[in-house]
């Protein structure tokens, strides 16, 4: 191991580069750092850039090596190593996964539901072995229940090779497709499928049909996508009957259906795409019903007939106070998903009397719940998933017409857990703007809310992603250290409603990186911690509220932990030509065409609001062959803060040179990865005496 007083921090080189937008010149001194042959990345400066920094990573987390290991086994220890999911039938038969003791990833089984041996359909660590890294992605057995088709991405690309295997005798057929980027759909014969493939922009813009036996590269294109910023997916609706094609970027969508036994039939358009309309389709023995935002914020279900799809008639009236998110068809009843209040409802109504909701009541005043694997059509239980921040993941039946729950498994921690060592709350911290954002606790039992204690603090905030106030195992490692875990539900996901994540995105998108900030020293006002015993953590666009909050107001925080980080936003939503980009800027906004884009973006962009003062010590991590945020994101914000900063305060950034946006992908190498960000957290805060 390199000792760490020899590794010095890698100092970028200044390269001047200099550009002018809407009559503002832009000086980027770190620009070389993005490879000009991307997605190809081979320039020979930028890999011994990184490199150099994931050595001084390693060198300065060396001394922290027995600290990792034994916070690792904690959370190792909190794992059934053999955990299987729970057995859930479809069709003729019961399919579940499992995990071998030991083992990174998952095997699939099933057994015929009339009684049999367990048929082993799909060892992911046979695939997985000997790479570096291995993801499974869509997995589809076909309807009469003889073949398989499942795709894999085994380098972090997010391009998944879709293979098909023989059930009856393990055979894998040659009808190989690469690339792919979406859901398989089998058709109705079971003898061709329905997906999409990524194109050069690792976008999916299509929609393709593949006859088993025929040569891949002759699939019938089903469906192509015009717009740049759009994408395409595909599904099945609830009768498996109709295969829907459904296109549409952040704000707006469009959906067409083809029958499953007839694909290359003319689509069904239901509805013209209009800017701003979302909407979402499954059909029942003829009639849609449709999920839409088209009348009402918080959207409405309406429906229409076949033949005239884009007649709609309100079914369940949008609501000011409750969020409609789902809905899910069966054959006697169906269920709307949302949240009042931002506390999760699910419903069950009838078709005869759609109006009157029969809620499904939970035990706990705050909580996380919904449905969870519910294949089948014809069903007279649902199953629910269940869980809360002191409460294990739950899975439960849930019988309609009695209304009883039966508890069919709760996450089994081997090394002991007790709730009620633990306590969670909610509490409202006013912003600046006087908004009420909410703040979801957990803590253990007497924890000391006199400023004393360190407080960690996570939020997301984006996209419309609500994060929902649910159990963690992991967590465990901090609250039994005397942390207290927050979740910030600012505004930029849709916690409280649509409108809370429209008031977080473009011209409003300082309100979430100010509802964070506000969050903290109102936590701090409360006495829940203490200025600079605030510790936080994000990824992706949590990544940016990270930077954004770094620039902002540095003296709360005693580390901060940004995965992945979207920080330079400016110069990412200038360039057209990167793959994501077009789609990014119902989002974000478009800073080439739009003046106030470009300054409202120039304004919160973290990189290019590091400024010289005193930032805490913070973990930076990329991914070499990440196609969201591109790994120079955080490198460039990384190279700009070490020459700007004023303190001596650690700053790392660490890049898996073999992984994509998720990280490492086993999961004992994931949960490696949480050690360390726990170790480097702990570490800085004096606290990283090993229990």
């Amino acid at each position: 191991m390199t000792d760490k007083a020899t590794v010095q921090p890698p100092i970028a080189e200044k390269r001047s580069h200099i550009f002018t937008a809407h009559g503002v010149t832009i000086s980027d001194d770190y620009h070389w750092l993005r490879d000009q042959s991307y997605p190809t990345i081979d320039d020979k400066d930028i890999l011994a850039h990184l490199e150099n920094e994931n050595a001084y990573f390693e060198a300065q987390m060396a001394p922290q090596a027995a600290l990792t290991e034994a916070i690792f086994q904690e959370m190792k220890g909190r794992i059934k190593e053999d955990d299987s999911s729970v057995p859930q039938k479809d069709g003729d038969f019961i399919y579940w996964s499992k995990f071998d003791e030991g083992a990174q990833y998952r095997k699939h089984y099933r057994k015929a539901a009339s009684g049999g041996a367990d048929q082993l359909i799909l060892d992911e660590n046979i695939l997985a072995k000997g790479k570096d890294y291995f993801r499974l992605g869509a997995a589809e057995v076909s309807p009469d229940g003889k073949l398989l088709a499942y795709a894999y991405d085994d380098n972090g690309s997010e391009r998944f090779d879709l293979h098909i295997r023989n059930l009856g005798t393990g055979e894998e057929l040659k009808d190989i497709i690469p690339g792919t980027l979406s859901s398989i759909v089998w058709t109705k014969d079971s003898r061709g499928l329905v997906y999409g493939l990524a194109n050069e922009n690792w976008r999916t813009d299509n929609a393709y049909y593949h006859r088993l036996g025929d040569d891949p590269k002759n699939a019938k294109l089903l469906y192509k996508e015009a717009d740049i910023g759009f994408g395409v997916g595909v599904g099945i609706t609830a009768q498996e009957d109709w295969i829907v094609i459904a296109t549409g970027d952040n704000v707006t969508s469009e959906v067409r259906l083809v029958p499953a036994d007839n694909p290359t039939a003319e689509p069904i358009l239901i509805s013209p795409r209009k800017e701003g309309r979302q909407y979402g389709v499954d059909v029942r023995d003829g009639t849609l019903f449709i999920h839409t935002n088209d009348d009402h914020v918080n959207f409405r279900v309406a429906t229409a007939s076949l033949a005239k799809p884009g007649e709609w008639k309100t079914l369940i009236a949008g609501s000011d106070r409750h969020y409609l998110t789902g809905l899910s068809l069966f054959k006697d009843f169906f269920v709307t998903e949302g949240r009042i209040d931002g506390l999760d409802q699910v419903e069950v109504r009838r078709y005869d009397g759609p109006t009157k909701a029969e809620p499904i009541t939970f035990p706990e005043a705050a909580y996380v719940a919904g449905l969870g694997d519910n294949p089948e059509y014809d069903v007279q239980k649902l199953r629910l998933d269940y869980e809360s921040m002191v409460t294990p993941d739950t899975v439960f039946d849930y019988t309609v017409a009695t209304k009883a729950f039966e508890t069919l498994k709760v996450q089994e921690i081997p090394s002991g857990y007790d709730a009620s060592q633990y306590q969670t709350e909610r509490v409202m911290i006013t912003a600046r703007d006087g908004t009420k954002v909410p703040v979801s606790i957990v803590s253990k039992k007497g924890f000391k809310k006199d400023g004393s204690q360190p407080l960690h603090l996570y939020a997301y905030g984006a996209y419309g992603y609500a994060t929902p106030p649910g159990f963690s195992t992991n967590r465990l490692s901090y609250l039994d250290r005397g942390f207290a875990y927050a979740i910030a539900h600012i505004r930029g996901g849709d916690d409280l409603g649509y409108q809370w994540y429209l008031d977080g995105k473009l011209n409003k998108r300082t309100n979430s990186f100010n509802d964070f900030v506000d969050a903290a020293k109102g936590l701090i006002d409360l006495g829940y911690t203490g200025k600079g015993k605030v510790t936080a953590s994000g990824g992706s666009a949590g990544g940016e509220l990270m930077g954004a909050v770094l620039n902002q107001a540095p003296e709360l925080f005693g580390a901060v932990v940004s995965h992945v980080a979207f920080v330079d936003v400016l110069n990412t939503m200038l360039d057209k030509d990167l793959p994501l980009t077009p789609g990014e800027w119902p989002e974000w906004g478009n800073p080439i065409t739009d003046k106030a884009a470009f300054d409202t973006i120039r304004s919160y962009s973290p990189y290019d609001n590091v400024v010289p003062q005193a930032y805490p010590p913070t973990l930076w991590t990329a991914g070499l062959n990440d196609p969201r945020v591109t790994y120079w994101e955080p490198a460039k914000m990384v190279a700009k803060l070490r020459a700007m900063k004023t303190d001596d305060n650690v700053l790392l950034l660490k890049t898996n040179m073999g992984a994509g946006h998720g990280g490492k992908s086993g999961r004992f190498e994931r949960l490696h990865e949480n050690a360390e960000e726990a170790a480097f957290i702990l570490w800085q805060m004096g606290l990283g005496d090993i229990k």
